[in-house]
Order: C-alpha cells, then sequence, then structure tokens
C-alpha cells in the first residue's frame, strides 16, 4: 500500500446499505491504515456514560464539573472495555500514537489525568472500544461500496454534535447522505 492510498485520518462513512449493527450510520475516524490493515474510532456512538463515570472508575477526580459531563463514545466492537482519546496537540502521553503533526491516539491512563486536571489537550474525544480491519478487508469493504472515505476534519470529529457527524463527514465530499440508496449497482 503507498503513502497515497492510506485512509489514515480520513473519516469512512457507512453507506445506507451497510447492516452490521456495530457500524450502521456510523462515521468511523481512521487512525492507522497499512498493507496490515487499519484502526479506527467511531465518532458518532454516543454511550449513556459520561467521563466522570469512567474517571471515578479509575479513582481520577475531575477539577471541573465540564469535564465530568464529556461524553464517551462507543468507539468500535473492538476492546470495548479499554479507552481510547483522539486529541489535538503536541502532547504525546506513554502510549500515543501520532495520526498527523496536530492529532493523536492515546490509550494511557495520564491523558486522562491530564483532562481531569484541565490540563489536558484542547480537543479531545474519548470513546471506549474501537474498530479493525484485517489486512485487505476494510479495501475489500469499499470496493463492495459499504463505505465511502473523505479527509477527516476537525469540526466534524471535535465540535459537532454526535447526531450532526455523519451527514456532515458526507458533506466534506460534496455528498448529502440522505439521498443515497441502500443498494449498489453494478454495470
Amino acid at each position: 500500500m503507498s503513502l497515497s492510498t492510506s485512509l489514515t485520518n480520513h473519516f469512512l462513512i457507512a453507506m445506507p446499505g451497510l447492516q452490521d449493527p456495530n457500524f450502521s450510520r456510523t462515521v468511523t475516524y481512521i487512525c492507522e491504515h497499512s498493507a496490515q490493515g487499519a484502526m479506527g474510532i467511531v465518532i458518532n456512538r454516543p454511550m449513556d456514560l459520561r467521563l466522570g463515570d469512567v474517571l471515578e472508575q479509575l479513582d481520577i477526580e475531575p477539577q471541573r464539573p465540564e469535564i465530568s459531563n464529556q461524553i464517551v463514545y462507543l468507539g468500535g466492537p473492538v476492546q470495548t472495555d479499554r479507552g481510547f482519546v483522539i486529541h489535538s496537540g503536541p502532547e504525546t502521553f506513554d502510549s500515543t500514537l501520532s495520526v498527523t503533526p496536530d492529532l493523536r491516539v492515546t490509550t494511557s491512563r495520564d491523558v486522562l489525568e491530564a483532562i481531569a486536571s484541565g490540563k489536558g489537550p484542547e480537543l479531545c474525544l474519548v470513546a471506549l472500544g474501537y474498530a479493525g480491519w484485517t489486512s485487505g478487508q476494510l479495501e475489500e469493504e469499499l470496493s463492495a461500496n459499504a463505505w465511502l472515505s473523505g479527509p477527516a476534519d476537525n469540526e466534524t470529529l471535535f465540535r459537532r454534535p454526535a447526531s450532526a457527524r455523519l451527514q456532515a463527514a458526507a458533506q466534506l465530499i460534496g455528498i448529502d447522505i440522505n439521498l443515497l440508496i441502500g443498494e449498489a449497482g453494478h454495470a
């Protein structure tokens, strides 16, 4: 796979025909895509869980109430007991993957401690679980018209409400997701 075909730092937008309950009507931020496979975080599935609940389980005391109220997302069906924080900034923590020069994914406790203390990244999204694809699997799903893909942006990733992210991600590539049909045509 060449760098030009990597979908790292892209959104995967579920096509209407994608019926898998784990991914139906989702937007997934691709954190890593290589010949070995891909890893992403679903960014529009809020859970009935807040960051305060997660911090409490880890015995971390948030310094401000708004930190506790931050939404936690279901990032995908793999390792749903593990936290993933997509965040802005040059900071790296104990276990951080640099996606771009300004975006990272961290899985270590120290990022949550920084967020709780009010000294964390300016922009962040906390998720439990991730989506993973083996070598060639994502490419097969794209060929089968299960997904659209397009470049990610911080506005959709961090600032839009979860309910608006699917349409916003599709609009980035000039598509109204509501006008798409569920079946693919093959000539």
